[in-house]
């Protein structure tokens, strides 16, 4: 005679684990989406806006040309609706593995009505969902970092580019030279993660810090570009260096 199947387990009433926010990772910047826009402003004394407009303008694109640009790491989409701002012809689509950065940022196109000019996608920047040369400029600002593979990131940022585009990278960094280097300095080991971690409730900014000081020189990271495929590449340091944008073009 067989035997009765037996019962099925019963179902776990334990809770789901929720994701750890590794350091760099969209689930450590989806626990600050909310905040980040206003902590960069205070953090930054409110400079990170003429940084991505310096940015935007080395793109040197031509607005009546409707050209294509893809930003990467584009978070809350401050770089992107400034890249649409200055060229009023221009479509942007936006790349980044947070969904809560993305959420604000469609938010803040869709006040400016911009839906139809910037498309806002979860992606990641080592490996690209687009064709070769599919756009005119690629920029990633504050992202770079976080790329775990830079070199095949940048790798990525020119196979999409055409030839002849430009691609630009914002990155903060640690000023070296100059009087006010070492008021720099202290800002960005005390200040930010001390006012950072006040404001979130998050370690998301004392990883900043030491992400920044991790990050390469800026003639050792200019090389890498260069090692990418890029040509004429060439380092501005803007406000006392404590941010360098780096510009490249395609061959």
């Amino acid at each position: 005679m067989a035997q009765p199947s037996p019962p099925p387990p019963p179902a776990s009433s334990a809770p789901a684990v929720p994701a750890v926010p590794s350091d760099g990772s969209g689930v450590m910047f989806d626990a600050i989406a909310g905040r980040y826009d206003r902590l960069n402003r205070i953090l930054s004394m409110g400079w990170d806006q003429g940084w991505r407009r310096a940015t935007a303008a080395a793109l040197e694109l031509d607005s009546h040309s409707a050209p294509r640009v893809l930003d990467l790491a584009t978070g809350t989409a401050d770089l992107a609706l400034e890249i649409r701002r200055r060229y009023p012809g221009a479509t942007v689509v936006g790349i980044d593995p947070s969904q809560g950065m993305l959420e604000i940022g469609r938010q803040k196109v869709a006040a400016a009505r911009w839906q139809s000019s910037i498309d806002l996608q979860t992606g990641d920047a080592q490996a690209l969902p687009f064709e070769d040369g599919r756009f005119d400029a690629v920029t990633i600002a504050f992202g770079i970092r976080n790329v775990p593979d830079r070199r095949r990131g940048l790798a990525e940022m020119a196979r999409v580019t055409r030839s002849g585009g430009r691609i630009a990278v914002l990155e903060a960094s640690e000023p070296q030279g100059g009087l006010l280097a070492p008021l720099a300095r202290f800002h960005i080991h005390k200040v930010v993660p001390t006012v950072g971690a006040m404001l979130s409730r998050g370690k998301a900014y004392n990883y900043l810090q030491d992400s920044i000081a991790a990050f390469p020189a800026p003639q050792e990271f200019a090389t890498m570009m260069e090692a990418a495929g890029l040509q004429r590449v060439r380092i501005q340091a803007l406000t006392f260096g404590v941010c360098q944008l780096f510009v490249g073009e395609v061959p």
